[in-house]
């Protein structure tokens, strides 16, 4: 699908759920957050299934890390917050209704710079607040279709950080690029592992002038919010362009067929009747605000300007090392040993492109290819030992294979051919091998000489240098040519 370029008519808000699924315990009891891959309803208890008499207990370590993230997104952090009944009725929510924010939430305001097509864009934040996650519902088919839904209990009570922007995002591609940012931003928190199922999950306000506000619940990838918000675009479009309404309602992105379709009436807040939450006192959070700012690392941009500085990267080229604080990290390894600007070229230009193409990331390469040994790779190719083929080639072993750097050396035959003389010899034996080509080059067709080498690198297993073979065939043509 054609994606749609900005449009000032077009007008998008995001709500974000955000799980902290780094925590060890759920929002109000000590159920394990981690239940992925295990059998449904199996980390659950009396007080994330809503049985009656049940208390919730404030687990105090969520706190400070929903502070955290609303410092690091320059949010206004209120001296202090309660929690609020929200009040529907669906299967997901054993209790009938959910623990959630409403009127007095955890923090107002803030914003996220996001940068489309070169240019910055601020994107402000209307509020953060705090909230449990309700179950998992499963289907049997599409939400549309299926005839039964099942009911997983493991997700129930995980701790949620709900943050609303206002509705200042004018195209599909701004919303993928914010929501690109804020992931970036809560992995370098600590606070969140973006690669567990259900960790990010969005709602997506849209409309079009002229057409009233649709919201598209649940998109779980962003993707999914990129392909959803264009459809819906289009459709809107058709819409308004006939003289027919845009009516205000709930719709759901089904990604098996890149379309929007119509869940429910858009329900209002009075609709869901808040209350305070009777069993939870107000958290007054000054102490944990000051622990929380304490603990805040190094954030990307900060990072970025300081590689600029200490390293000597380029603006290009710090920008991508930072979108993953590993892969950061993975840099600052490797460049405490080898050259630091050909550390930041190979990782991020070869490393990142061979781990992205088997699906992996950095947690990955710490895993298979060490730091240590990217700075043995850069380490032999500036004593020339290898070729960048080569280097190439025992990446691409070591990630699939495993192994120790010299012994795919050896066993690959990776070493280069440095010495002039053997290097001579095989151009010699290329060029009397391949007189047709040395008789196009001669006649004009200069790129045949481009075959030659080809020939050469071949022979030696892609161990010579190309630009030694170039200059050594050239001069070998040149010199028969003159004896003829």
């Amino acid at each position: 699908m054609q994606i749609v370029e900005q449009e000032q008519d077009v007008v998008i808000g995001l709500e974000v759920h955000v799980q902290l699924n780094k925590l060890r315990t759920k929002l109000f009891c000590s159920c394990s957050t981690s239940y992925h891959g295990d059998e449904p309803n199996t980390h659950v208890c009396p007080i994330c299934l809503g049985l009656p008499g049940a208390m919730p207990i404030i687990n105090r370590e969520a706190v400070k890390s929903a502070i955290k993230v609303a410092l690091a997104l320059n949010s206004d952090v209120q001296p202090f917050t309660v929690f609020d009944r929200k009040n529907y009725f669906y299967p997901d929510l054993p209790k009938g209704f959910q623990i959630s924010q409403y009127d007095r939430p955890l923090a107002w305001g803030g914003y996220i710079t996001i940068e489309v097509d070169g240019k910055e864009k601020r994107v402000n934040l209307k509020r953060i607040h705090m909230e449990e996650d309700p179950g998992k519902l499963t289907y049997h088919g599409s939400i549309t279709t299926a005839k039964y839904s099942l009911i997983d209990y493991n997700r129930s009570g995980m701790p949620l950080l709900e943050i609303v922007t206002e509705p200042v995002m004018n195209s599909p591609k701004e919303a993928r690029e914010f929501l690109n940012k804020l992931r970036i931003i809560l992995e370098y928190l600590d606070v969140f592992d973006g690669s567990l199922e259900g960790a990010m999950r969005v709602d997506a306000n849209i409309s079009l002038k002229g057409g009233g506000r649709v919201e598209i619940k649940n998109i779980s990838s962003f993707k999914g919010v990129e392909r959803a918000l264009s459809y819906e675009i289009t459709r809107q479009k058709n819409l308004l362009r006939r003289g027919r309404k845009v009516d205000r309602e709930t719709r759901h992105f089904d990604e098996a067929n890149n379309i929007t379709v119509t869940l429910r009436t858009k329900e209002e807040e009075q609709d869901y009747r808040y209350f305070p939450e009777p069993d939870l006192v107000p958290i007054h959070t000054e102490e944990l605000i000051e622990s929380a700012r304490s603990e805040i690392p190094e954030m990307p941009e900060e990072k970025r300007e300081r590689f600029i500085e200490q390293y000597g990267l380029s603006l290009a080229i710090a920008k991508v090392l930072v979108l993953d604080p590993k892969m950061a990290d993975y840099f600052e390894e490797v460049a405490k040993e080898v050259d630091a600007r050909k550390s930041a070229g190979w990782i991020v230009d070869v490393l990142r492109g061979e781990l992205n193409y088997r699906g992996k990331d950095f947690k990955f390469a710490y895993e298979r290819f060490p730091p240590e040994d990217m700075a043995k790779v850069i380490k032999y190719l500036n004593e020339e030992k290898i070729t960048d083929k080569g280097a190439v080639e025992i990446i691409r072993t070591k990630l699939d294979e495993g192994g120790e750097v010299d012994e795919i050396i050896e066993k690959k035959g990776l070493v280069a051919i440095s010495e002039e003389e053997k290097l001579k010899e095989i151009c010699v034996n290329v060029v009397k091998r391949h007189p047709k080509a040395v008789e196009d080059y001669l006649s004009g067709k200069k790129n045949a000489i481009n075959y030659l080498v080809g020939q050469v690198m071949k022979e030696t297993k892609g161990r010579a240098n190309p630009e030694d073979c170039f200059e050594i065939i050239r001069s070998l043509i040149e010199i028969e040519s003159n004896q003829n």
